[in-house]
């Protein structure tokens, strides 16, 4: 099974992440982000939207990072990450969504500006990571993990981007919760330190 694979994408490390705590076995094909290769075949064939990560097993291939974590803890993770029943796949499916708006468009948004000079706004980014991350601390005063009660895929969604949130020159000093929670998925077996 191969992962087309950037190391400093937090969207590829988010798919990192959970093999890594699952123990799920990845190739990791780095793909040569500066000179274009994901816009130039065979990669842009297997994502039309010119994007990493993708991931291919067999004659299964996915984008995305959301659907790939929800594929490999279904077919891979087993129970652990990615419960049988609806209620808890659809408190899941709501931290996947999250780390794909509110989070993509604030923490994210900021790390592109920062980190690699994306012509993106940096102030209003910053003010959508201060409410992206007060959501998610009120979310934590209450709860130890996003979702079901445990560790799940909505962390490998949440955390990477949050964690990377200072290289984009986000604070993340007033989110106790938030530290509290990150440092819980810190401590789990098998967690592969941010790139």
């Amino acid at each position: 099974m191969k992962l087309y694979d950037l190391d400093a994408s937090g969207n590829c490390y988010k798919v990192r992440l959970l093999a890594s705590l699952a123990n799920i076995k990845l190739e990791l094909v780095p793909v040569d982000f500066l000179n274009g290769a994901h816009k130039k075949s065979p990669l842009v064939d297997l994502n039309p939207l010119g994007q990493v990560p993708i991931l291919e097993d067999g004659s299964q291939v996915l984008r995305d990072s959301q659907a790939i974590l929800v594929y490999l803890a279904g077919v891979y993770g087993g129970l652990a990450w990615w419960p049988a029943h609806a209620q808890g796949q659809a408190e899941i499916m709501q931290w996947l969504s999250f780390a794909a708006n509110e989070i993509d468009h604030s923490l994210c948004a900021a790390r592109l500006v920062q980190k690699f000079g994306a012509e993106l706004d940096h102030s209003a980014a910053l003010e959508k990571s201060c409410v992206t991350l007060s959501l998610l601390d009120k979310h934590l005063q209450h709860s130890e993990w996003l979702a079901i009660g445990r560790p799940s895929i909505a962390e490998c969604a949440v955390y990477p981007y949050v964690a990377l949130g200072p290289e984009g020159d986000v604070d993340l000093a007033p989110y106790r919760h938030v530290a509290r929670w990150m440092k819980q998925v810190e401590a789990l077996p098998g967690y592969l330190a941010k790139p």
